[in-house]
């Protein structure tokens, strides 16, 4: 089946394009910064990862700052993420809701390459062109957010919202009557609920894998220029298998497609118990690429069929919140274990039990009736 998008999904795809170059910054690029700071105060690869994992690099005095800008930033980036998921429902259709989501997904990954590729020089060749490894995060930073803007603008022309709760007197306080009330119901609606609950843990993994992939590779001692040539090469590859993985939403049960890339991650996560050479990062890195944007957007149009459009708003921001376990649950576990037992290929394979829950939560919700 083939599809010709409209200007409204084209847009809508566009602002994907702009918000993935901040994640591949905060996966990629931040990394080396720390890493360098991590050197400077003689930090080992355990403690490195472990800090890293949990964020508590802020300790290091002046870098205190940008944590508190990062943190804000981040904060923006995941609430700007449950409006513009939200809008999926208002820029398509049901039969055509899994071939947007995908699209939005592939051309982010391949769109970000763009400003990435800009920053990551700008990082890795601050000295040789005369600035400190601080201004070439700030302009990194600068590109990034133009980038982003400037994508932003056509959705914001042409977005027209079609599913809302009519407009009511006191509307900040009866927003939080109706989200307290939406709480209260979403365990009796078990499919939903089911859902947020697997989604919880298998996007949890997701995330803790994209988010420290670049600070696991440098603590086994991988060269960064190599790590962070896998990552592109992760980028490159999501995109065929994003529009492919929509392609076959239209053939297959989405369902399906979400179980089989559970268990895909979970085969990753296995694998990298094992992982101790270079080249097994780059196979990894691939697999990831495979089934990151199939994961990702399959899960998004999914719930948009089991949520009653007008509260899209409201169950999105829950999603949100279940997907923002890769916060603190994901990285918790890493940096707990790396220190315990001082191997990170082991905390890095503990995420295959998130993506066990993933499968047994989901199962049960696809029992349920919608």
């Amino acid at each position: 089946m083939k599809f010709k998008m409209t200007t409204e999904e084209k847009n809508w795809v566009l602002y994907d394009v702009g918000n993935s170059a901040f994640v591949l910054l905060v996966s990629t690029i931040i990394p080396i910064y720390f890493n360098y700071l991590a050197e400077k105060a003689g930090l080992s690869s355990v403690d490195y990862l472990a800090f890293w994992g949990c964020f508590l690099l802020g300790f290091i005095n002046y870098w205190f700052v940008f944590l508190i800008v990062f943190i804000i930033a981040k904060i923006g980036f995941s609430g700007s993420l449950i409006f513009y998921d939200s809008m999926l429902i208002d820029v398509t259709t049901p039969k055509r809701v899994d071939h947007v989501s995908s699209q939005g997904y592939a051309w982010g990954y391949i769109g970000s390459c763009v400003p990435f590729v800009i920053c990551l020089g700008l990082v890795l060749g601050a000295s040789k062109i005369g600035l400190s490894m601080e201004m070439s995060m700030i302009i990194s930073f600068a590109i990034i957010a133009l980038w982003w803007f400037c994508l932003t603008l056509p959705l914001l022309k042409t977005y027209k919202q079609k599913y809302y709760v009519e407009r009511q007197p006191k509307a900040i306080s009866n927003s939080f009557k109706r989200l307290g009330t939406t709480l209260k119901n979403i365990r009796k609606e078990k499919k939903i609920f089911l859902f947020l609950l697997a989604f919880f843990f298998y996007i949890d993994g997701v995330y803790t894998i994209i988010d420290m992939a670049t600070a696991y590779g440098t603590a086994l001692g991988f060269e960064s220029t190599s790590l962070l040539l896998a990552l592109l090469l992760t980028q490159v590859v999501a995109f065929p298998f994003a529009i492919l993985f929509g392609r076959l939403a239209t053939k297959y049960n989405t369902s399906k497609l979400i179980v089989i890339c559970i268990l895909a991650y979970l085969g990753i996560s296995i694998f990298a118990i094992f992982l101790t050479k270079q080249w097994q990062f780059w196979v990894l890195a691939i697999l990831v690429g495979m089934f990151q944007g199939g994961i990702q957007s399959l899960s998004r149009s999914y719930f948009t069929k089991i949520i009653p459009s007008e509260k899209s708003g409201e169950y999105f921001g829950l999603m949100d919140v279940c997907g923002k376990g890769a916060s603190f649950l994901g990285t918790t576990v890493i940096s707990v274990l790396s220190q315990w037992t001082g191997q990170v290929n082991l905390s890095l394979g503990a995420l295959s039990i998130f993506f066990m829950l993933g499968i047994v939560f989901f199962r049960m919700s696809e029992k349920r009736e919608g």
